[in-house]
């Protein structure tokens, strides 16, 4: 696709935030530009869960996307936690005050493509591939200049960083990203297996050799295993994580394939601002936190559709109170995320002894407490973020 000249807003990153985004602003009339520096989108599944609260805001945001995705996905009401084989607890979503009450397993790459067949359904569509790396802004607009064969320049009255931890808006915008790293390594792998427990849930593991987590996924035998390894290969292959699974659920899992895998660090960070200016900031380019929970993916959709509608209040009243309301509205959640998620993963990777018997002594009393239950669903659907 050709450039253009000059947009409204310029979206940097066509990630589920990005798109989300451009599509709040299609429906809105407000003119964009989206932007990517792949030259096509992953076909990588990484998240792979929508929680309640984000089939809420795409009912409210574009029906038919969150139709597409309940028919491409598995819908799971439980979440279970063990330790080793010895259950400790469990979440249910079936009950939760909503109309999805259930977690949607469905990889990302799925998610986005949906996201971006509605996109294009209202005319919009990606610009690829184009890098940005700079962005300048005066009084009247952001300058994002694009590396191209031919050097071209984009001019928007505002630039949106949805381009993910390492954001080239966020940077150039001079906002501090405040957080750490955390030690453990992470790994990730799409199997194909059989698996004991079943499709019906999804399995948290305590072990002392760290947490385990097998989702299911859509599709007969196909499940996500998410795991913390102190040492694993860059692609763990299935003789690893059938290993993996052997030592930490023994008995449990006979993996046939592996569909994609990877390994990676997780921090967890908060941008100490989201806007500057004209520069705004949405997603992984926001916060960035530990997959325990699954609410990455989630908060970064609501931030491009909460994102969208401030830039089309703003649009409309030509003021940019909205935006002022959209971080003192966000930030805080992003806040709230990444101290639940750093709790979680935490408590579930201990190796001191002593904690971890503490840990698997409490759980499984508190998890007779009703309230308890269904406040903890309640958070991790992301439905106390309305």
């Amino acid at each position: 696709m050709p450039l253009p000249a000059t947009t409204r807003v310029a979206i940097v990153g066509a990630g589920p935030t990005g798109l989300t985004l451009a599509l709040t602003l299609a429906k809105a009339g407000i003119d964009f530009v989206l932007l990517d520096r792949q030259a096509e989108g992953a076909g990588t599944s990484r998240a792979a869960v929508v929680h309640a609260r984000t089939l809420e805001v795409l009912d409210e945001l574009d029906p038919a996307a969150g139709a597409e995705l309940i028919r491409r996905g598995r819908a799971v009401t439980r979440f279970r936690i063990r330790d080793g084989a010895r259950p400790l607890a469990a979440v249910t979503f079936d009950g939760l005050p909503t109309a999805h009450s259930y977690a949607l397993m469905v990889p990302q790459d799925q998610t986005e493509a949906v996201l971006l067949d509605r996109l294009r359904a209202l005319g919009g569509d990606v610009h690829r591939p184009y890098e940005v790396t700079a962005v300048t802004q005066d009084a009247d607009s952001a300058g994002v200049t694009l590396t191209t064969a031919t050097g071209e320049t984009l001019r928007a009255a505002y630039a949106v960083g949805a381009d993910g931890m390492h954001s080239t808006v966020r940077e150039a915008a001079g906002i501090g990203f405040t957080g750490s790293a955390y030690e453990e390594s992470f790994v990730l792998a799409d199997v194909a297996m059989d698996w004991a427990p079943g499709p019906a849930e999804v399995s948290l593991t305590f072990g002392a050799a760290g947490l385990t987590v097998v989702a299911p996924l859509p599709g007969s035998g196909r499940y996500r295993v998410v795991a913390t390894v102190a040492d694993a290969p860059a692609e763990p292959g299935l003789p690893f994580v059938q290993a993996l699974l052997d030592a930490r659920a023994p008995g449990q899992a006979a993996v046939t394939d592996v569909a994609w895998s990877s390994r990676f660090r997780v921090h967890h960070r908060v941008a100490d601002h989201y806007r500057a200016g004209r520069l705004l900031l949405a997603g992984d380019a926001a916060h960035v936190h530990s997959p325990a929970g699954g609410q990455g993916m989630n908060t970064g959709i609501q931030d491009g559709y909460a994102l969208g509608r401030a830039l089309a209040a703003a649009s409309t009243a030509g003021t940019a109170d909205a935006l002022d309301a959209y971080e003192a509205t966000r930030r805080p959640i992003a806040l709230r995320v990444v101290a639940l998620t750093d709790r979680m993963t935490r408590i579930a990777t201990t190796r001191n002894p002593a904690l971890r018997a503490v840990r698997n002594a409490l759980l499984p009393l508190l998890a007779r407490i009703p309230a308890l239950r269904r406040r903890l669903a309640t958070e991790l659907a992301e439905l106390n973020y309305r």
